[in-house]
């Protein structure tokens, strides 16, 4: 059977815009592995016994439940972590637990634009941090995340 140039032109735009689609998407799973690279190295060189990112490690940091202070620490409030908002499981959107606004997935499997830009990685790195951590992450904490982040690839059955 002989096909068309036009169907012929078809079936070549839809492998390109596949091949397109394909790279795009692991793209930032790359690009997230870059980072938890970068960051590993950064944690390396301060502290020599880094051994290099652990997924575990990170998963553990996700779900740390941090108590937060209302004005001093003898006004405790609630303990809350990173899972708090983004869920149990990263490759799940979120809903952040005080505007109620929806948190797309962390994991750059899940969305593949989370790791599209690394300044706005280290923007949310550096507020998000404070804000539940009470100080900015050092680089084996980011290195950490991200590794566990790169292993979470489906989102939850509902």
């Amino acid at each position: 059977m002989q096909l068309s140039h036009s169907m012929k032109s078809r079936h070549y735009l839809l492998a390109a815009l596949l091949a397109v689609f394909s790279v795009s998407a692991s793209a930032d799973v790359a690009t997230a592995q870059k980072l938890a690279d970068k960051y590993a190295v950064m944690a390396k060189a301060t502290d020599h016994a880094y051994t290099g990112p652990s997924a575990e490690d990170g998963k553990e940091f996700f779900n740390r439940e941090v108590i937060q202070f209302k004005g001093d620490v003898n006004t405790p409030g609630k303990a809350i972590a990173c899972a708090s908002c983004h869920t149990a499981n990263p490759a799940d959107a979120g809903k952040h637990i005080v505007t109620g606004k929806q948190i797309k997935p962390l994991s750059p499997h899940a969305n593949k634009k989370r790791f599209q830009s690394t300044r706005e990685v280290e923007k949310n790195f550096t507020k998000h941090c404070n804000e539940v951590v009470g100080s900015d992450c050092s680089p084996q904490e980011k290195a950490n995340y991200i590794a566990y982040l790169l292993t979470e690839k489906t989102p939850s059955k509902k």
